[in-house]
């Protein structure tokens, strides 16, 4: 179980850009405690979002299906 901080780094991306794709539902993520509580991302979480990230840069850049912008929003601004 990762924290946000510690992908984010891994990503070399905001914590925010990591909330954001958790909000959106793209990286899934577990809620421990009660109230705000704190938020951990499971490796096997992380490499579907790995492997998302990775199908949709391969259609923006290899096969020029979508634009870099729409690319960069899908992949949750991770290049």
């Amino acid at each position: 179980m990762y924290r946000v901080k510690a992908v984010a780094e891994m990503l070399d991306v905001s914590v925010n850009t990591i909330y954001r794709a958790i909000e959106s539902g793209q990286l899934d993520a577990i809620k421990l405690g009660t109230g705000k509580g704190t938020l951990r991302i499971s490796g096997s979480a992380l490499n579907a979002y790995f492997e998302e990230c990775a199908q949709a840069a391969y259609s923006a850049y290899v096969l020029g299906i979508a634009s870099a912008a729409e690319a960069d929003e899908q992949a949750g601004e991770v290049a």
